[in-house]
């Protein structure tokens, strides 16, 4: 079974800043996508940010210019870097490895955006 593994979730105010990292083995960080989603109370999860091997990112619409997506191919590590946080940010923040027909997924990390 491959594990992902999250941290840096938490409490943040609105406009604040959080980084969420993500920890694959390198046998699936080298050469999968790496991603982040996110389920917000009530609703489906949904796609936040991807970076494929070669470094080009993909990210929703509602966190372009505010979210950027990372790796560290080094540490087997990829970030969520999350600035001018909205409480429309608030969810539950999932790792994913994607390749082909096959997903893996972390156990998520809380991000709760309020004043």
């Amino acid at each position: 079974q491959v594990q992902l593994v999250e941290s840096g979730g938490g409490l943040v105010q609105p406009g604040g800043s959080l980084r969420l990292s993500c920890a694959a083995p390198g046998s699936i960080f080298k050469i999968w996508t790496m991603g982040w989603y996110r389920q917000a109370p009530g609703k489906r999860r949904e796609l936040v940010a991807t970076i494929i091997s070669s470094g080009t990112t993909n990210f929703a619409d509602s966190v372009k210019g505010r979210f950027t997506i990372s790796r560290d191919n080094a540490k087997n590590t990829v970030y969520l870097q999350m600035n001018s946080l909205e409480p429309e940010d608030t969810a539950v923040y999932y790792c994913n490895a994607h390749r082909g027909m096959v997903d893996y997924w972390g156990r998520g990390t809380l991000v709760t955006v309020s004043s």
